[in-house]
């Protein structure tokens, strides 16, 4: 049971860009220093509680503060970059990780990022193009020149080179290429249908029991058509976790702070204009007014002392059917860092020994 943390990364809109880089940077540190396996780093264009456009280059920042923990973008958004030109820039990057890389890709869930970069991701088109996209992008990887690739969206050439010094010669440091993942947000997700088909790291939201089991069937599915078995050891999930001495602290650190600031402005009313409201519930009958922090953390959310936390993960895996990868949800707690830095200790270090404990063997006993 891998432990990661998620980043996506979430800044309340005040926040200076350079602010809210270092608290990211200090979190990934801090994780690295506590033993967690690796960090996923989100990128947006046009949402203010999600500032950072860049993963890549948070990324390099953090490579020269860590010594173990592996890093990715979660995710670099393939519709919106030139498969040849991220490509390359990736390459360099699994370079300068020297193996502590991973690739996270998406296809975008932001309506005002498609109005940006005028892309239709109401009739799958943004899907249609991450398809194409990570297609060029292997292939520039492992294919040698010269060919042309002419898709819907993107041509490229690889040619042989020209006046003997002027060829491509960008490859990745690992072979054939750094661990891809894919992200999945909507139910039913398309994405992570992707993942199952190509036995790339699924990646999820874990938001009900019902959401989760429809993004485990897509990874199912796509498995499915292309002959592979997939594998619940390499889903992660992303859930909030707060982890306190009692219970009664860790609901106030977490729905009464940070955490529920940013979830009270930003991710509720969020899903609330997708009509995606139900997926917090824990019973339909409840009302849209009532999802609140406060419901969030006694229904759903992780939160409470260690003991409390290992029964709830325990329940998480059992519901979920079973996952090999639990991501922490990270929030920006730089005005008052230290009950979320202890968390991620507590979590790190007295939660994950007890949970992976709990669940040894487990694992082997679910069906792939």
């Amino acid at each position: 049971m891998k432990l990661g943390l998620f980043a996506m990364p979430s800044h309340p809109p005040e926040r200076s860009l350079w602010d809210s880089t270092q608290w990211d940077l200090d979190m990934i540190q801090w994780a690295d220093e506590m033993g967690f396996d690796e960090a996923w780093i989100g990128e947006h264009f046009t949402a203010p509680w999600e500032p950072i456009p860049a993963p890549d280059i948070l990324i390099a920042q953090a490579l020269q503060r860590t010594k173990q923990i592996k890093l990715a973008p979660g995710a670099h958004l393939l519709p919106y970059h030139h498969p040849a030109e991220l490509a390359a820039r990736v390459a360099y990057l699994d370079h300068l990780a020297q193996g502590r890389f991973m690739f996270g890709v998406g296809a975008s869930g932001l309506p005002s990022d498609w109005e940006m970069f005028g892309v239709d991701g109401t009739t799958g088109q943004t899907r249609d193009m991450t398809r194409e996209s990570l297609e060029i992008i292997l292939k520039l990887w492992t294919e040698d020149a010269p060919w042309q690739y002419e898709g819907k969206y993107w041509t490229v050439n690889k040619g042989e080179g020209m006046f003997g010094m002027l060829k491509p010669h960008i490859y990745p440091y690992q072979k054939p290429h750094p661990p891809i993942g894919i992200a999945g947000l909507s139910p039913g997700s398309e994405t992570l249908k992707l993942a199952g088909e190509k036995g790339y790291i699924p990646l999820s939201l874990n938001l009900s029991p019902e959401y989760l089991a429809g993004h485990w069937a897509s990874v199912e599915e796509g498995a499915e058509r292309a002959g592979r078995t997939a594998d619940r050891n390499e889903w992660r999930l992303n859930r909030e976790i707060f982890v306190a001495e009692t219970d009664e602290e860790a609901i106030r650190w977490s729905a009464g702070s940070a955490m529920g600031r940013m979830m009270r402005e930003y991710f509720i009313p969020l899903f609330g204009e997708f009509g995606l409201l139900d997926l917090f519930k824990h019973d339909l009958s409840v009302a849209d007014s009532d999802v609140t922090p406060e419901y969030l953390a006694k229904t759903s959310w992780v939160v409470g002392s260690v003991d409390t936390v290992v029964e709830k993960l325990e329940a998480m895996y059992e519901s979920s059917g079973g996952f090999g990868g639990l991501l922490l949800f990270s929030f920006d707690y730089s005005e008052e860092p230290g009950p979320w830095k202890e968390s991620m200790r507590l979590l790190s270090q007295e939660v994950m020994p007890k949970f992976r404990q709990r669940i040894e063997g487990k694992q082997k006993a679910v069906p792939a």
